[in-house]
């Protein structure tokens, strides 16, 4: 089935009810995102030996028309095309963002000493640098805007902040500008914190 084909009512049907001038954002709510899954045999010309099993993913909205591919070499009877896509292939792509966020976010891409052990080590601190803000980000951070938010975010909202800093023999003070934009999510970050048992 041709997939042009069948959206194009739709596109037709939008044209002929408004403007091209007119400002469309309201419109675009009126045309719900659709998607459909689809298995299909394919083989190039030369570089492939054989046909392989490609999934297809196809989004059509009021931005157009999207599709993403996927090639698998797991059989069509074990798993559909939709679970596939969802539960297999997206969720690896989910693990390679972690991945990136490590590197580029906390520079753990930085092991450029001479020495196999010392960029060993500066892995290590990068890896325990992620493990701590990833457990802030789960534990500290529910129900906030900075819920879902990558590693970098967090560093650069809440943890590089200009601070002046007390310390006494009973307990150290930092005191943060009033106009912090993220004062209630610090402060909300903070009575968490305490809730968390010391296992130390």
């Amino acid at each position: 089935m041709n997939m042009k084909k069948k959206l194009a009512p739709i596109t037709e049907l939008m044209d002929s009810l408004f403007q091209k001038k007119e400002d469309l954002e309201e419109v675009k709510k009126l045309v719900p995102i659709s998607t459909w899954y689809r298995s299909i045999r394919y083989k190039t010309e030369k570089s492939w030996s054989c046909q392989r099993r490609v999934v297809t993913k196809v989004c059509y909205g009021s931005d157009g028309l999207k599709m993403c591919h996927v090639v698998t070499s797991l059989p069509a009877s074990k798993i559909p095309p939709s679970k596939l896509y969802t539960k297999k292939y997206c969720p690896r792509g989910e693990m390679e963002n972690r991945i990136k966020e490590q590197q580029l976010d906390l520079s753990a891409d930085r092991t450029s000493t001479q020495t196999f052990q010392s960029n060993q080590l500066r892995l290590w601190i990068h890896s325990w640098a992620y493990v701590l803000i990833n457990a802030f980000r789960q534990h500290c951070l529910k129900k906030t805007s900075l819920a879902k938010a990558t590693v970098g975010r967090i560093r650069l909202n809440l943890l590089k902040l200009g601070a002046r800093i007390k310390i006494s023999c009973r307990r150290i003070i930092i005191a943060i500008a009033s106009a912090c934009p993220y004062q209630d999510i610090l402060s909300i970050a903070n009575k968490k914190i305490k809730t968390i048992p010391n296992t130390g």
